[in-house]
């Protein structure tokens, strides 16, 4: 009893570590950092990489990008490295901590980017097919539309698809729904905004700052 007590204990602290490690506001001290500006004051008010592109640049861009990505990466082989029961699903668990955290970030409020850098990140550790496939969608309609936010919707929520199509357990399936349902609702606004015609396509700044859902 007393080692399960213990497992469960060390667990509940992964989880914990997921979190923090999700929520490490890269975006925000890049702003920071580089041009001294906050960027939840500054275009659609997010600390992710595409704000961080119309902003400090490209370099900027990817290199935040790169780093919340290996923020979910991360945190789904810490399970592994700590020798876990069930592996598979607490690094699913860990993972989903680390896309909540990138999101809602203890260090800035409650707030944060929109958790599509730390998913892609979790999906290359669970199924780099997966991760591949849904970088695919991304691409491609990215490149047809310029807009950042349908790609980004567009592949999350049909990483279930591409989940079950490479046959893939599944705990890794429900992540990628949980996951998909979770960054589909962080791009309400977008998607309202897409409806309008007034979402700012890649390449364009959005001017009005606004704070993040």
């Amino acid at each position: 009893m007393g080692w399960v007590m213990g497992g469960w204990m060390m667990g509940v602290l992964l989880l914990l570590v997921g979190y923090l490690l999700g929520s490490l506001p890269t975006g925000y001290l890049a702003g920071r950092w580089l041009k001294g500006i906050d960027l939840r004051a500054l275009g659609s008010g997010s600390t992710g990489a595409t704000n961080v592109l119309r902003h400090l640049g490209t370099k900027a861009a990817v290199a935040v990008f790169l780093i919340d990505a290996l923020k979910g990466s991360l945190a789904v082989y810490l399970p592994v490295a700590a020798g876990m029961e069930s592996v598979a699903w607490w690094r699913v668990g860990m993972g989903l901590m680390a896309v909540v955290g990138h999101s809602r970030s203890c260090w800035l409020g409650w707030k944060g980017g929109k958790s599509v850098a730390t998913s892609l990140g979790v999906l290359v550790s669970l199924s780099w097919a997966t991760a591949l496939s849904c970088f695919g969608v991304w691409a491609v309609l990215v490149g047809i539309t310029r807009w950042v936010s349908l790609g980004s919707v567009a592949a999350a929520v049909t990483a279930p698809f591409w989940m079950l199509l490479w046959q893939q357990p599944l705990s890794s399936v429900l992540f990628a729904v949980v996951a998909g349902v979770y960054v589909f609702l962080s791009h309400w606004r977008n998607l309202q905004r897409l409806l309008a015609g007034t979402e700012p396509k890649l390449g364009h700044k959005q001017p009005t700052p606004e704070s993040t859902p």
